[in-house]
């Protein structure tokens, strides 16, 4: 019996792909129909892919990875250890002449997805290296070509960026980037010189800061700081000002699930994460941050490295200064000013102004200027 494809649907009639987010089972493993097995996403809309039939779930694509509607996301099988280097599955709603697959087979024994193909051409890689030994996904080959640091600088594009960190919040930034699609991540670079080499969510970390000149003298004009400056904002700004030092600009980086209403203005080095609203006038200084979830009403105004900290709701016609930082669910009333440099705790309510320099403890409402 021929293995069962498990295809990417289509989700939203205006996005030919989606993105693989989570895989429930392990490769190999049985399952009964019903089961489930995958998550993807689009920009618009997320799914649980569940098991058509009882088998043994085969996977191909890995998390991270973006793939075509009709791509083969992974095999249902009735044998435990069934080759499919082979296998080619047809997505039987296709309107064009030809089959669709997420194996790519551009060499003998070779088994690449037609994204990883992509990236490898954008590295300059050469396919004819790759082992034989697995399916080439994306994060596989971002290991891979990691371990092997020899590009061809003539690739390099006005869309490849670094990330600058390897922490937590810089996780969050690199799949932003990889979210938006409109950037390729060249690498990682961190102070800790025990993490050169290693890779974080199957990027490479490059090297330390010393390694900049190199990576601009490539060709290399993008940065993304990923250092959320939450103990100290001084030190994001620290970080933006290295990177400006080096020639390095700061791309809008804007998630494809926030939502920013065409009034907005929002200026360079600016990031909008995941589930955020900016509302109608509101206005975004250069390098500030708009964290997961975070509400920044209409006609609202927001300083230049200020950080609105994840879940924060700010009502219309708030003005917050400079390097400021509003933290976690904290709350405000109407038209309230928050001044330069204010450290806002978590979880406090704001219904008067809030002077420069100023720290609102977490919970507290606070009443008086």
């Amino acid at each position: 019996m021929s293995p069962t494809p498990i295809l990417v649907p289509l989700l939203n009639a205006n996005e030919p792909e989606a993105r693989l987010v989570a895989v429930h089972v392990t490769d190999g493993q049985p399952v009964k129909k019903g089961d489930l097995l995958i998550t993807i996403e689009t920009t618009k809309a997320a799914a649980d892919v569940e098991a058509p039939i009882a088998g043994f779930f085969r996977m191909l694509a890995q998390p991270g990875d973006t793939l075509s509607v009709g791509d083969t996301l992974a095999f249902i099988t009735q044998v435990a250890d069934e080759v499919l280097e082979q296998t080619i599955a047809v997505n039987p709603n296709s309107t064009g002449s030809q089959a669709s697959s997420s194996i790519d087979p551009v060499s003998a024994g070779l088994r690449i997805t037609r994204p990883a193909r992509i990236l490898a051409e954008s590295l300059g890689i050469d396919l004819a290296g790759l082992p034989t030994d697995r399916l080439i996904t994306e994060s596989i080959l971002r290991e891979l070509s990691g371990q092997s640091p020899q590009r061809d600088r003539s690739r390099q594009t006005n869309s490849t960026i670094i990330i600058y960190g390897a922490g937590g919040h810089a996780k969050a930034v690199m799949e932003m980037a990889q979210a938006i699609a409109a950037f390729r991540i060249a690498g990682i670079i961190d102070d800790n010189q025990a993490l050169t080499g290693t890779s974080v969510l199957g990027i490479p970390v490059l090297g330390t800061r010393d390694l900049l000149p190199d990576l601009f003298e490539q060709g290399i004009r993008l940065a993304a700081n990923g250092v959320g400056g939450i103990i100290d904002i001084n030190t994001r700004v620290k970080l933006f000002d290295r990177l400006a030092g080096y020639g390095f600009a700061f791309p809008i980086l804007r998630h494809p699930r926030a939502t920013v209403e065409p009034s907005a203005q929002i200026f360079d080095g600016v990031q909008v994460f995941a589930n955020a609203y900016v509302g109608s006038s509101t206005l975004l200084h250069e390098r500030c941050m708009v964290n997961t979830g975070a509400i920044v009403s209409h006609d609202c105004e927001i300083g230049s490295y200020t950080h609105i900290a994840p879940g924060a709701m700010l009502a219309g016609h708030v003005h917050v200064g400079e390097k400021a930082l509003v933290g976690m669910g904290v709350t405000t009333a109407i038209g309230i000013t928050i001044g330069s440099g204010a450290r806002i705790g978590n979880g406090a309510i704001l219904l008067a102004d809030v002077p420069a320099r100023a720290i609102v403890p977490a919970g507290k409402v606070w009443t008086v200027s």
